[in-house]
């Protein structure tokens, strides 16, 4: 190998780490703030309404941003896009660690969602204009163990800097910790990153892309706020007004694809019979476990009494569950992947169920029966998860691939927004309901069962949705 050849892999071997830094904190944010999320209630004054936003407004702004942020790399550099979304998700976390209440937080966790919008699309790009066709997949490779690694080390690192509470900063430092990281990942990216961009110069579907997320927001606001409100005419009144822009939404994105515009979902792809199965599984399965999370790490913490790490350690399984699996699902994809899917889904069913069986009489179960059910959750994960998306895609014809694909990441999110809001409303109005006064560890355990009967019938829902997909992630 020429010297030439080895300054060529180290410098693709670098760039590969900088966007796997970027990875890592978006998904990192997406799960450390559950475990935080009862101590940031506690310091702020934060309602259960307020916590769900802080989740919530995160996941729906980063799905909101998916599609455009791709495009927006593709027209004006890939580089130059993840370095401004980097430097926005960087300045947003500062801000969320300054947050004096609610408020402040909600919205510059909404700011971190929507610069991690910019940010996430750009990683594929970069990696393909950094590595030769033959390397890629070993790039992939690395970029799906930062995923998984995420995973584990999201629940783990919250409970930790949480319990630590270092320099009387507690639940602070899980925003202040991606700053140094974000620095130093800006620093070797303005050396090292490779600048690209497509040859496309089809116009940005802005209008399109706020009517969708505006529509989410119109119809979350109302589901959300359910226990502060109650159910008036107003919470109708926004329910109805978020259908009609969704309305707006699809009958402006015809038109644009009428005209032979890009829009930012194509309503054709809705024709497309396993497409939409897909687009439906695929925004149940991952719409449920935002909401698992932070209902169970409420009521592990509340409920029980568990610390921010000790409910870091109950859920660890689920983590370690679905790296066991993970691989195994990737590798039989080719040859049985609706069987996979079908497979995962009934199992994190049966998991939610196992934990209601375990948690449902009112007493702390212990570490191994909750770790049990949880790891049984995370195997299925683990067969379903990191597939899904693919199999989905291998209905579409190659044309429509790159916009479908762009369509299913942007309803994920959004899923996973609709999800913390619907379940999440529902485990806080039965925690509170039965008694003026704090709820019990009974009241949170009625809860949590509640939300896990839920869920469950609507992974069931999912598996049965995940027959109409292909067979395998490689049909067309």
């Amino acid at each position: 190998m020429t010297a030439t050849s080895n300054l060529r892999t180290t410098q693709a071997s670098l760039a590969l780490l900088v966007v796997l830094f970027g990875s890592f904190m978006d998904l990192l944010d997406a799960t450390i703030v559950t475990v935080a999320a009862p101590a940031i209630a506690h310091d702020l004054g934060a309602s259960a309404a307020e916590i769900q936003w802080t989740i919530a407004a995160y996941t729906l702004t980063l799905g909101a941003g998916l599609i455009t942020g791709g495009r927006l790399g593709d027209q004006y550099g890939r580089k130059r896009l993840f370095m401004l979304g980097l430097a926005g998700f960087m300045l947003t976390s500062a801000l969320c660690a300054l947050a004096v209440d609610p408020g402040m937080l909600i919205g510059m966790r909404a700011g971190q969602g929507l610069t991690a919008g910019i940010m996430v699309p750009q990683v594929f790009g970069i990696i393909r204009a950094s590595f030769a066709p033959a390397e890629r997949a070993k790039a992939f490779a690395a970029y799906g163990a930062v995923q998984g690694l995420a995973s584990v080390a999201g629940p783990l690192l919250g409970g930790l800097l949480v319990d630590a509470d270092l320099a009387g900063l507690g639940w602070r430092t899980i925003f202040w910790i991606n700053v140094p990281v974000s620095i130093l990942a800006l620093v070797l990216g303005a050396r090292i990153l490779p600048e690209s961009r497509s040859a496309s110069t089809a116009r940005l579907d802005l209008l399109g892309a706020f009517l969708a997320a505006a529509g989410a927001l119109l119809l979350l606001l109302p589901i959300i706020q359910t226990e502060a409100w109650g159910w008036t005419w107003t919470s109708y009144g926004l329910l109805a007004a978020g259908v009609l822009v969704l309305a707006i939404f699809l009958a402006y994105e015809r038109r644009l694809t009428a005209r032979g515009a890009e829009p930012v979902f194509d309503p054709a792809l809705l024709r497309i019979r396993s497409f939409a199965a897909g687009l439906a599984a695929s925004t149940l399965f991952f719409g449920g476990i935002g909401p698992f999370f932070l209902t169970l790490s409420v009521y592990l913490q509340y409920g029980t009494g568990r610390t921010a790490w000790a409910t870091g350690l109950v859920i660890l399984p689920y983590a370690l569950g679905s790296i066991i699996t993970s691989g195994l699902g990737v590798a039989l994809a080719a040859k049985a992947g609706r069987t996979l899917l079908v497979t995962g889904s009934l199992t994190v069913a049966a998991s939610q169920l196992v934990l209601w069986l375990v948690a449902k009489d009112g007493t702390d179960p212990g570490y191994w029966p909750l770790a049990l059910a949880l790891l049984i959750g995370g195997l299925g994960l683990g067969l379903a998860a990191p597939i899904l998306v693919n199999v989905v895609l291998a209905g579409v014809p190659g044309r429509n691939a790159g916009a479908a694909g762009g369509v299913l990441s942007t309803v994920n999110q959004i899923g996973a927004a609709v999800g913390i809001a619907v379940l999440g409303t529902l485990f806080f109005t039965a925690a509170t309901g039965s008694t003026a006064a704090a709820p019990a560890l009974s009241d949170y355990s009625h809860a949590l069962g509640t939300v896990l009967i839920v869920s469950a019938a609507l992974y069931l829902v999912t598996a049965l949705a995940m027959l109409a997909l292909p067979r395998t992630e490689h049909q067309r």
